[in-house]
This record gives C-alpha cells, structure tokens and sequence, in this order.
C-alpha cells in the first residue's frame, strides 16, 4: 500500500494549495512532502504541478490526476469511518445462532436492541445442529449446556433452573412420583443431539438434590427420544411421559396446566447459557457487543434463571 501514500500527499497538496500547508496537515516537513511530488513526478515522466515562488498551479496532466487521487483519499476515509462506525454502533447484519427451544427467548432480548438500531439488520439461524460457527459467519451463537472445547470466546448469560415434569393425565394414570427411586417406573421423554444417531436406547441420568442436601442419582431409559426440545415438551404435554424441561420454557404450560412439576421438593442441575462469539484480536463490533448486554439484560428480568454480574 506504500504506493498510494504519494497519491494521497499529491492530493493533500492540491488541496492545501501550498507544500507547506500540505505539511502541516500531514503531520510531514515540507521538504519530505516535496520529495514525495517529485518522485511521483519521476516515477510517472510527467510534470504535475507548476511551481513558483508564491504559488503552485496545475498542469494538464495534474488536473486530469488529481480527481482520481482525491477519490482514493475519500474512499480510504470512507472506509475508515465505516470500521470506526461498526466498532461504536450498532450497524450492518448480525448473524446469530441459536438452538430451536431457545428461538422464544431471543425475540423479546433482541427486539428493543433493533428498536434502538434502525441501521441494525438481523439474520437469526435456528437450528438444533450443531451448524460450523464459521461457515455460516455467525456474530453470536447461544448455546445451551457443556460447551466443546473451541476457539471462541465463551461468555456466561445466565444459568436456567431444569425441572421434571409431566401431564395431569399422565399423573393420573400413571401415578405421581413421591420420591427419586419411584422414576425409574415411570415413562420418560429425552432431549439430546445424539438421539438421532444413537443405536441403542437412550438413557438420562437425573442428578437432584433434596431440601437436606441429600444427593440422588437415578438412571432412566427413555421411551421418547428427539433432538427438538420443543418437540420433547409438546409430547409431554400431551402425556407421553416425564420429561426434563427448563423451566423458563416449561412456565407458560405450568401457568395454564397443561403440565405440573414432579418432584418440586428437589433442585436438579442447572443449565448454564452462553454467548459464544469469535475470538478477536481488537475490539469487538458494537453490533455484538449490544447483542451480548441485551441477551444478559432480558435474562436478568427471568424469574426461573440466575444471570451472573456483568
């Protein structure tokens, strides 16, 4: 790029109307900006600018190169506000990730960020795969859960409360557990990525933890079993089955009763909810940034979830 500099000096120089206006500007000497003329002069075989001893004054050929020299300085100026433009507000795409159960909570998170950023446009993948972060050219992916191993930045949202639930009719003919050692009896419907590809049946372990502290461990076989947690609560709801839900999902059906918490008593694993975003050298765009603040902001306002400080 070294050989656009005596462009941008010619222009600054046109401009200024003088060599040494033209250095003040450029935090230069005169006689450094001069030199740089005379060697585009040099390289090009043709004179510029006519100079005197009170003024400088175009030839032909300079007033035919100086437009496009003082359009690569306005491009490179352009460019430069439209980097510094991204990095304080909120512009362009953002692209972000997000599991199919989790699409609910994105828009009333995202919808008062757009509202404040009428340049923001927004691109949402929802999908339960784990889609190639890079491929796709996502801003921010929320993942729900153990992350792997990557490269990319992690940042804790919030961590949701699971619950065990299931249908008044499925209580009723089936019984209602009283205890950790009475699941194992009953029929369960499970969540999880590997249902598809799993030969063999699959099987939940429910770690819970009493009002005393005391700590359970059951092992249950599912008879349900689907990579859609939406999918898994709906079969639920209509009686197939205990399922293990979050319960920031599962309120709305606990709230109309279509479905009721087993085991209340008793507090299961939390689910941690992150903010995954690509590792940056330099500052990270605002679009993201925001993203990020506003994810955590609408966390903090669920009851059913715990959002760490910011």
């Amino acid at each position: 790029m070294d050989e656009l500099k005596p462009l941008a000096v010619f222009a600054e120089v046109v401009d200024a109307g003088s060599m040494t206006a033209a250095a003040r500007r450029l935090g230069m000497s005169p006689s450094a900006v001069s030199q740089i003329v005379r060697g585009l002069e040099e390289q090009s075989g043709v004179t510029l600018l006519h100079r005197s001893t009170r003024k400088l004054a175009l030839t032909e050929a300079g007033e035919r190169y100086y437009p496009h020299c003082r359009r690569m300085v306005e491009a490179a100026h352009s460019a430069a506000e439209s980097l510094q433009l991204a990095r304080d507000a909120p512009t362009g795409e953002l692209r972000v990730s997000a599991p199919v159960g989790f699409a609910a909570h994105l828009a009333p998170a995202l919808a008062p960020l757009l509202a404040e950023a009428p340049q923001l446009r927004l691109r949402l993948l929802v999908d339960d795969a784990m889609i190639d972060l890079i491929d796709a050219r996502i801003d921010l992916a929320v993942r729900v859960g153990r992350l792997a191993d990557s490269s990319w930045v992690a940042r804790r949202l919030c961590d949701f409360e699971s619950i065990l639930c299931a249908s008044p009719d499925y209580l009723a003919r089936q019984g209602t557990p009283t205890l950790p050692q009475h699941l194992v009896t009953h029929q369960w419907l499970a969540f999880g990525r590997e249902t598809i590809t799993a030969s063999r049946p699959v099987t939940l372990l429910v770690e819970m933890r009493s009002a005393t502290q005391e700590q359970h461990r059951i092992q249950v076989e599912a008879r349900i079993a689907s990579n859609n947690q939406v999918a898994v609560q709906q079969l639920c709801e209509h009686g197939l089955g205990i399922a293990w839900l979050v319960q920031a999902d599962a309120q709305p059906a606990l709230e109309r009763g279509a479905l009721v918490r087993v085991l209340s008593d008793y507090r299961f694993e939390s689910l941690p909810v992150w903010a995954v975003t690509p590792k940056l050298e330099q500052s990270e765009a605002a679009k993201v940034r925001s993203a990020v603040a506003h994810l955590k902001r609408y966390f903090a306002t669920l009851p059913t979830s715990d959002t760490p400080g910011t």
